[in-house]
């Protein structure tokens, strides 16, 4: 980590995941230890990572995983639409049990994954800040809006610095339409969180996670301001090999809105 690094000493959950195997490579050298955990197993550890096996709803292992680290990157969760049987252990149990752990363990940071879909019913056309209250597209979403509340919740009752990233969309490389608008680049992913973990005396605070899109519906203003977030890529690269469908969306989060997506409602 530069030198003025806070935290040396994290777990990322949800390490053998897309986002967790991306920070491993690009943040794990940095740090004193990264201690990794999931539910599957973990690539090969380099020598600065531990891995501790834990499901998110179980409190005991979380606690054992959570033993003397400073900060959390909580990735681990179910990552897309669901029925609220498959959605309710991990993402609305083990959110609790994290931040729980967090606080009993003495971190004094968490980095908690939200989705840009805790928005995704507000129209195209407003530009979104990050303030703005969830209209999420689907339970997934819905169930990040509990993290984020339990995360203003854990800040103002306990102190606990808290960061709600609502991450776009995580992709080498866009690939369809929507990516123009909500691209994090695997690059600019590394960066938004090393700053998370850098930056000082955050409180509690809610920014999209994406990269310097040209045709973004959100303001990146407070993550460079409160974060020193600064994003290298642009999806405009990749415009006319995607192509666009802008014309035909009214919500950020379509095609996610539609009453039948995910399957739970369809009936």
């Amino acid at each position: 980590m530069p030198a003025d690094v806070r935290f040396d000493r994290v777990l990322l959950t949800g390490a053998a995941g897309s986002i967790g195997s991306c920070l491993r490579r690009g943040l794990g050298g940095e740090l004193d230890e990264l201690r990794l955990t999931d539910s599957r197993p973990v690539d090969e550890l380099s020598d600065n990572e531990t891995y501790v096996a834990a499901d998110l709803t179980d409190p005991s292992a979380l606690a054992r995983a959570m033993a003397g680290v400073e900060a959390v990157i909580h990735l681990g969760g179910v990552p897309d639409e669901a029925s609220f049987e498959a959605l309710v252990g991990p993402n609305v149990h083990g959110t609790f049990n994290v931040f729980e752990a967090a606080r009993r363990a003495g971190a004094t940071r968490v980095v908690y994954a939200s989705s840009n879909r805790i928005t995704g019913f507000y129209p195209v056309s407003q530009r979104l800040s990050g303030w703005e209250p969830p209209r999420p597209d689907g339970l997934y979403a819905a169930t990040k809006a509990w993290g984020e509340a339990l995360g203003r919740l854990y800040a103002d009752k306990f102190g606990l610095e808290v960061i709600c990233l609502r991450i776009g969309s995580f992709e080498a490389e866009p690939t369809e339409p929507r990516h123009l608008e909500t691209w994090l680049s695997h690059g600019d992913a590394v960066r938004l969180f090393r700053a998370c973990l850098t930056a000082r005396d955050v409180g509690f605070l809610t920014v999209y996670g994406a990269s310097a899109n040209s045709r973004s519906w959100w303001d990146l203003e407070e993550s460079a301001e409160r974060l020193g977030y600064v994003p290298h890529d642009d999806a405009e690269q990749w415009a006319e090999r995607v192509g666009s469908d802008a014309e035909s969306r009214g919500r950020q989060g379509d095609p996610f809105t539609a009453p039948d997506y995910g399957g739970w409602a369809a009936e």
